[in-house]
C-alpha cells in the first residue's frame, strides 16, 4: 500500500464497503459520541468521516489531537447507518473505521479556527493565509481561479491565439500609474520598472509579425488599493493585427460568454454581441461609465419641464446652458418615508438633499403628486415628468441639477442606492456590456491643459484629420470596456499605428516630437519600419473570478494577496534590507520629505 494513502478523503463511496483503505490529511473536527469517536477529515479532495472505538489502536492519539493535526489512518470501510448518512457529502453514506493511526504532523493551538469559517480580523487572516487557504470557501475560490485560467487559456488557443511570455524587468514609462522600480546593480544608479501592463511589448509583437498574441500577464502599479484592485494583478492579455474595433470584440465575447456561463453557476449570462453603449450615453442615463444593467433604472434630463417653472432652484440653474436637471426613477418608491430617507442619505453623501416628488392614490390634496417640487413646479408640469418618466401611483422621482460634469457621480451613486433599497437588481444574472466611444482628451483640472483621458496610443477617430481639424475635447477614441455588472473587466483599444498620427497626438497633450521618440523609442522605431493595424484589450482576471466567486474583494480569490497597506502580513513585506546590500546597488536610504 501507498506510503501515505490508497485513497483521497474525498473518493470513497459505498461501493467501497469492505475495504481496508488508508487515507491521509487534516483533522478538520472531532466529536465524542458515548465513548466513539468520531472525526472528519480533511484533504484538497474532500471529507471523509472516521470512526475509533475505546480501546482501539490510535484512540487515545486521536482522542487527544487538536483540530488541524495531520494524520495517516489505516481502517475498514462501513457502510453508516441510514439516520446518520450525511447527503450533503459525496462520502456521505460511508466512514472508516479506525485500526491505525500515525501522526505525520501535530498542531499547536491555532490562531484562527478553519472548520465553521467564523469572522475573523483581516490581519490575522492574512498573517497566517496558509491556514485561512484551508476554509472551504477560500480553497474553493483558489480551485476556481485555476479552472478559470485553465478554461481562458483553452478557449483563447482554440480561436488560433498564440500565448508569448513578454519582460519582467523593463524600462520605466512615464504614462499610467506609478511604477515599482528596480535599482540595476550592474548599472549603479540606473533602474528597470516592473510593467504596468505589457502594452508596448505586444504591441512591438503585432509590429514583429505575430499576428494573434495573448498572455496571463502579471502587472504591476504603485496605486492607492480598494476592494477591487491591487499592487499586483494579472491580466488576459490580448493583441490582433489587421482588425477592426469589431474584430476584437467578436473574437473576446465567446471567451467572457463561455467562461461565465461554465463557470456561473446557473445564472444567465449576457449572450453576444455585447450591448455597445457610447461614453456619453453611459454617463447620461447610468452616472457612470461601469453601469450595473442589473439595475432597471435609467435616467433622464428632464431640464424642459422645468424651465422657466415654478420651482425657483432649478429655473434658476438653467439660465446656464452648461446645466441641466436629471430624474432618477424609482418604480415602487412612493411613499413619503422612502423620499425622506433618500434625502438623509443624500445628505450623508455630502449633499444639500435630494428632490423627489411621489405620486400616491387619494382624492383632492391627499391624492396625486406629493413634496415640496410637486408643489411649486404645479398640476401641468408635474404631470408632463410623470409621462416622461413612465411612473406611475406608487411611484416616485428624484432629481438632481446643476453641471452635469459636477454631479453625474452622484446622480448615479443616487441611481445605485435607489435601486438596492427597492430591491430592483437581478442577482441571478451576469450582465455585460461594451462602453465605447471614449474622449480622446479631456481638460486637466489642475494644470486646464489639454491631457489624454484613456489610453494615449489609441487611435482616435477620425486619425489625422481629426486631431488637425476637430476641437481635442470633440475627438473619440477606439477605445473600448468591458463591464460585467458594475465592474470594469478590462480596457482596450484600436492602437496608433502610424508615426505621423501618434506625433500629433501627443503634440495636442503638451509633448514634443522630441520627448516622445525618447521617451517610447522602442515602439515609435518600430511603426517606422511597417507596422500594421492593430488592436487588443486585457480583461482582469482576478476581477473575473471574483465576480463568479461571489465574492466583493479579490483578496478573497487571491492565494497570497496584500493588505490595504500593501503589505503581506506573512512574509512581512516590504521589509528593510541590509545596508551591503544598498552598497551593492548604490543606493542610501532616506528619511521621507515632508510635505
Amino acid at each position: 500500500m501507498h506510503a501515505y494513502r490508497s485513497h483521497t478523503c474525498g473518493a470513497l463511496r459505498l461501493a467501497d464497503q469492505g475495504a481496508n483503505v488508508r487515507v491521509s490529511g487534516w483533522i478538520h473536527r472531532k466529536r465524542d459520541h458515548g465513548g466513539l469517536l468520531f472525526v472528519d477529515l480533511r484533504d484538497h479532495y474532500g471529507l471523509t468521516q472516521l470512526v475509533a472505538h475505546p480501546g482501539a489502536p490510535g484512540f487515545e492519539s486521536l482522542e487527544r489531537l487538536r483540530a488541524e493535526s495531520v494524520v495517516r489512518i489505516d481502517g475498514e470501510v462501513v457502510a453508516r447507518t441510514p439516520d446518520t448518512i450525511n447527503p450533503n457529502l459525496p462520502t456521505g453514506q460511508i466512514e472508516v473505521r479506525v485500526s491505525a493511526v500515525e501522526i505525520l504532523s501535530e498542531a499547536a493551538e491555532l490562531p484562527l479556527p478553519v472548520f465553521g469559517e467564523p469572522d475573523y480580523p483581516e490581519d490575522i487572516r492574512l498573517a497566517h493565509r496558509y491556514l485561512d487557504l484551508r476554509r472551504e470557501t477560500l480553497h474553493r475560490n483558489i480551485v476556481l481561479r485555476s479552472k478559470v485560467i485553465d478554461s481562458i487559456r483553452r478557449r483563447m488557443i482554440e480561436q488560433g491565439f498564440n500565448e508569448f511570455q513578454t519582460p519582467i524587468l523593463t524600462a520605466s514609462s512615464p504614462e499610467g500609474a506609478r511604477d515599482f522600480l528596480v535599482p540595476s546593480r550592474i548599472h549603479p544608479g540606473k533602474f528597470y520598472a516592473l510593467p504596468q501592463a505589457p502594452q508596448q511589448f505586444k504591441q512591438l509583437l503585432m509590429v514583429a509579425g505575430f499576428d494573434r498574441y495573448f498572455q496571463i500577464a502579471p502587472c504591476f502599479r504603485d496605486e492607492d488599493l480598494r476592494a477591487d484592485r491591487s499592487l499586483e494583478f494579472y491580466q488576459l492579455d490580448v493583441e490582433m493585427s489587421f482588425v477592426t474595433q469589431e474584430d476584437v470584440f467578436a473574437a473576446i465575447e465567446p471567451v467572457m460568454h463561455g467562461v461565465f456561463t461554465e463557470f456561473g453557476g446557473g445564472k444567465s449570462v449576457t449572450p453576444y454581441p455585447f450591448p455597445r453603449i457610447p461614453y456619453r450615453e453611459a454617463i447620461s442615463k447610468y452616472g457612470t461609465d461601469k453601469p450595473d444593467l442589473r439595475n432597471p433604472l435609467v435616467m433622464q434630463n428632464v431640464s424642459e419641464p422645468f424651465r422657466g417653472g415654478g420651482f425657483g432652484l432649478f429655473a434658476r440653474m438653467l439660465e446656464n446652458q452648461a446645466n441641466a436637471v436629471w430624474a432618477i426613477p424609482a418604480p415602487g418608491g412612493g411613499s413619503r418615508a422612502f423620499c425622506d430617507r433618500m434625502n438623509s442619505w443624500a445628505q450623508s453623501e455630502g449633499q444639500p438633499g435630494l428632490g423627489y416628488i411621489f405620486w400616491r392614490e387619494g382624492e383632492g390634496a391627499e391624492g396625486g403628486a406629493a413634496g415640496p417640487i410637486a408643489r411649486n413646479l404645479g398640476e401641468e408640469r408635474t404631470e408632463a415628468l410623470r409621462l416622461q418618466l413612465g411612473l406611475n401611483v406608487g411611484d416616485a422621482a428624484f432629481f438632481v441639477g446643476g453641471d452635469p460634469k459636477g454631479f453625474y457621480k452622484f446622480a448615479g451613486s443616487a441611481r445605485t442606492k435607489v435601486a438596492t433599497e427597492l430591491s430592483l437588481v437581478d442577482h441571478d444574472r451576469f450582465d455585460f456590456c461594451w462602453i465605447v466611444d471614449f474622449p480622446m482628451y479631456e481638460m486637466n483640472e489642475e494644470t486646464n491643459l489639454v491631457d489624454f483621458s484613456h489610453n494615449p496610443f489609441s487611435m482616435p477617430q477620425g486619425e489625422l484629420e481629426a486631431l488637425n481639424t476637430r476641437d481635442p475635447l470633440d475627438v473619440l477614441a477606439y477605445q473600448y470596456d468591458i463591464v460585467c455588472n458594475g465592474y470594469e473587466l478590462c480596457s482596450g483599444a484600436i492602437r496608433n499605428h502610424r508615426p505621423d498620427i501618434m506625433l500629433r497626438a501627443f503634440e495636442i497633450a503638451g509633448w514634443s516630437a522630441e520627448d516622445v521618440e525618447k521617451e517610447f523609442a522602442g515602439m515609435f522605431n518600430a511603426f517606422r519600419y511597417g507596422a500594421p493595424p492593430h488592436g487588443g484589450l486585457a480583461p482582469g482576471i482576478d476581477r473575473i473570478v471574483m465576480l463568479l466567486a461571489g465574492q466583493q474583494a479579490i483578496r478573497e480569490v487571491i492565494a497570497f494577496p496584500l493588505n490595504q497597506q500593501g503589505q503581506d502580513l506573512m512574509m512581512n513585506a516590504p521589509s528593510n534590507v541590509r545596508d551591503a546590500q544598498l552598497k551593492e546597488l548604490s543606493i542610501r536610504v532616506t528619511p521621507p520629505f515632508k510635505v
